[in-house]
Order: C-alpha cells, then sequence, then structure tokens
C-alpha cells in the first residue's frame, strides 16, 4: 500500500485551501469561546473569529511561543474539559516548568493517523514487526510511534530506550524490521551491534527501515545509519506542542518532510520581522493546529528554521514538504560574533570516515574572549595511528570546519568510546560563558 489515506496525501491544492480555511474557522471560534489567552490576544489584536472566513486569514492572527504555555502552566491553554481529557504528555525541557500537552479521544486518533501517514510512506506494513527505541511516558515519543505502528497493524516490540544488551537480543530473535528512534541512539545500537560478537548485522539483524527524529541530524548520519544498520532511515517530524511526532514524514523519494496539512497548517516566517516569506526562502516554521481539541495551538512558533515546498511530490503526494530543519533559532550558538549552528559541525565530521560520530562542544569565555572547544571520537582502526597521522586527520578536520563555520575552534581528537552515549536526545553542546 502506498498510501495511508490517499485522499489527504494527495488532495488538490484548491481543495485543501478549501478544507484548511473551514477548519481554521472552526478552531478559532473554538479556542476564542473556550480559552482565556487567545480570547484576550485577539481582542488585543482586535480580530474577532467573524473575521477569519479563508486560510488567508490566518495572518490576521497573533503569535503565541513556548514562554505563553509556560505562563498558562498547567491547565491554562486546555480548550476541552478535564472529563474529555484522557492523556498527558510534557516536553522533555529539563529547566523551568514544563509544558504540558492535552490530548482528548480523537486528538489521540489524529495523531495515530499522521504517524500511520508517516509509516507508510516509508514502507511499512502490517508484516512488519515494529522495535519502538524511544522512550515512553511524558515523551510523546514511544507512546506515538507505539500508537501509530498498531493503527498501520503492525507487531509492536515496545522496548522504549536503554538497556542496549537486552534491544540487541530483542531485535535479533524476534525479527525486527522496523526501528523507531533517535538517530543518535541508533548510531550507539549499531555501534554496539558491531561489537556483539554473538551478532552479525548482515546475518542475524532483519531490520530494513529506520524511523528515526526528535532531534536534528544531517545526510551524514542518515549514511552513517544505512551503511552500519543495512536500513533505509527515514526522517519523522513533530513537537509536544503541536502534537508529537508524526505531524510530517518523508517518503521513499526522501526530498523533504510531507506536512499533513489537513491536521498541522505550517507557515515560514522571517523570525526579525515576523512576516511571511515566500516558499522555498528559509525561516522560522510556524504551526497552526486544524483539529486538536484538547490543547489547540494557533501561529506557534516553533523556533525550527527551515523552507518550504509546494507541488506534487515524484510520490504522487500533494502535501507541502518541509526542507530538513537546519537547526533552532535557540539552539544558534553566537561564538566570537559568529552565528553557529550544532548541526553544522554535525555535518562536517560525518563527511570523515575516520570518525565514529561522536562529539561534545564545549564554550566559555578567558579574559572576555569566547573559547570554542569540540572534542571529536576517532575510529577504533585509526586509533593506533601514528601521531602524524592523527594530526593530519585533525588539520584536515579543522580546514573543513574553518571552511563551513567561517570561525576556527580548537579541535581535541579522543579516545573510541570516550564520549557518554545517548539513550535519547542527545546533548552535544555545553555552553559555560556567564554573559552578566
Amino acid at each position: 500500500m502506498k498510501y495511508w489515506n490517499e485522499k489527504m496525501e494527495c488532495m488538490g491544492a484548491e481543495d485543501m485551501r478549501a478544507l484548511q480555511g473551514e477548519r481554521l474557522r472552526n478552531i478559532v471560534r473554538y479556542t476564542y469561546e473556550r480559552v482565556e489567552f487567545y480570547r484576550r490576544r485577539m481582542d488585543e489584536a482586535g480580530v474577532s473569529p467573524d473575521d477569519i472566513q479563508t486560510i488567508d486569514d490566518i495572518v490576521k492572527l497573533p503569535f503565541m511561543q513556548k514562554k505563553d504555555l509556560r505562563d498558562y502552566y498547567p491547565t491554562g491553554m486546555f480548550a476541552a474539559p478535564m472529563d474529555e481529557i484522557v492523556r498527558f504528555h510534557a516536553s522533555s525541557g529539563t529547566t523551568g516548568k514544563p509544558i504540558v500537552a492535552a490530548y482528548t479521544a480523537s486528538d489521540l486518533d489524529d495523531w495515530a493517523e499522521g504517524v500511520a501517514r508517516c509509516l507508510t510512506a516509508y514502507g511499512v506494513t502490517k508484516d512488519d514487526v515494529a522495535q519502538i527505541s524511544y522512550g515512553y511516558g511524558l515523551f510523546t515519543g514511544g507512546l506515538g510511534a507505539h500508537d501509530g505502528a498498531t493503527k498501520v497493524g503492525c507487531s509492536v516490540l515496545p522496548t522504549s530506550s536503554g538497556n542496549t544488551a537486552k534491544q540487541i537480543m530483542l531485535m535479533r530473535d524476534l525479527g525486527s524490521t522496523v526501528l523507531c528512534c533517535t538517530p543518535s541512539y541508533a548510531l550507539y545500537l549499531a555501534e554496539s551491534i558491531e561489537q556483539d560478537k554473538d551478532t552479525d548485522v548482515a546475518r542475524d539483524i532483519k531490520l530494513r527501515i529506520g524511523v528515526f527524529g526528535a532531534e536534528p541530524w544531517t545526510e551524514g548520519m542518515r549514511k552513517a545509519l544505512e551503511e552500519n544498520l543495512h536500513i533505509k532511515a527515514y526522517d519523522i517530524y513533530g513537537l509536544t506542542e503541536v502534537s508529537g511526532p508524526g505531524v510530517g514524514g518523508e517518503c521513499e523519494c526522501q526530498d523533504g518532510t510531507h506536512i499533513w496539512e489537513d491536521l498541522f497548517y505550517p507557515e515560514i516566517i522571517d523570525p526579525v520581522t515576523l512576516q511571511p516569506v515566500e516558499d522555498g526562502k528559509e525561516g522560522e516554521l510556524v504551526f497552526t493546529t486544524l483539529s486538536k481539541e484538547g490543547m489547540p495551538v494557533i501561529r506557534y512558533r516553533t523556533r525550527d528554521l527551515t523552507h518550504l515546498t509546494r507541488g506534487r511530490c515524484k510520490c504522487g503526494r500533494t502535501a507541502v514538504r518541509m526542507a530538513k530543519i537546519l537547526g533552532r533559532s535557540d539552539d544558534m550558538l553566537i561564538i566570537r560574533g559568529v552565528n553557529v549552528f550544532p548541526s553544522q559541525v554535525e555535518s562536517v565530521i560525518m563527511q570523515m570516515p575516520e570518525f565514529t560520530g561522536q562529539y561534545f562542544i564545549t564554550l566559555d569565555r578567558v579574559n572576555n574572549i569566547d573559547t570554542f572547544d569540540i572534542d571529536v571520537e576517532l575510529k577504533l582502526e585509526y586509533h593506533s595511528d601514528s601521531i602524524k597521522n592523527i594530526n593530519a586527520i585533525k588539520a584536515k578536520l579543522n580546514a573543513k570546519l574553518v571552511s563551513v563555520l567561517g570561525i576556527k575552534p580548537d579541535v581535541h581528537i579522543v579516545e573510541p568510546g570516550s564520549i557518554e552515549r545517548s539513550m535519547g536526545k542527545a546533548k552535544h553542546v555545553l555552553d559555560k560563558r556567564n554573559f552578566k
């Protein structure tokens, strides 16, 4: 089966716009009547629900951001009564109050629908064994992928994250064909399988599809995962504030992430002027949920940086395509006046076969000057090289980083296995600078 929901995935542009306009009218009135935050913001902007007639009218509505969700913690953004809320999730942030998301039964159905569309686009069927190695619990990854795989009819193996030896044993013995986890944990699984004397990836591992998300990852990471696990690796996109994984996903063309725009309406804005930018131009991604009941969001600024492409994909889908996330505007590092994204560092490292792909960035200030250190892990077969050869590898990496970043870091080549592995979202940066 090529499509899970051909009608919605391949709908013509005019029909989709009409559907989006109808759903926008309904969700704006719904939130205005039920949520004090939206009512107050719209009144302040001089906008009433009657002003929203077509999808083009969305630009009349005010933006919202993560701070608004925290300010109304825990239930101030809920639009449905508590007796209709059937599940809570919360953001994985480690500072301040978490972002609590609330779901009605209809919301969970739509969420599973989005994930099912993604999985089907990847080639997943009811004959697959789907190993869910995202964390279960408040994090949306585990249960979101689980419900979508169940909807498709897969045999679901809910391993959650961690306990890597058992993950590999069950993957081998139960014949997992689909792996759902963060790309950083998939890379660690690949390393662990290679080190497992009882397991040969070509002989014992039946994986064919990887479903990776929850953190930015590069084309170099994709190539490494595909080569090491003998799979086709696909990106799945989502965020707690909007729904969870399944807001969009790639197809077999791997030419952008299809956003399920009948459920989630995307915009791209200039993060400085807040004005819409034309298709194909990079900016900040903004989402409006068009059918969510428990906790709708309207013009939510994600801080993710990307661009959109419209038109029919070679796969036949007309759903708008989002380019791979470059990074987040709030993840951007300003080092000696230069804007640097961790994903840029990763892209360079993944181009060089001498490295495992593991890295860690440390920023500090010494005598009022930024220091920029990168630890990069050498593969075992290169670690035994002479000091001269290792220095040559280091110089090659330095040159590539300067070319891409426009700034010279202090690179430190470290031993294989010395950088801590992540069972969930990887942490690649420690910023010790104090600007107070």
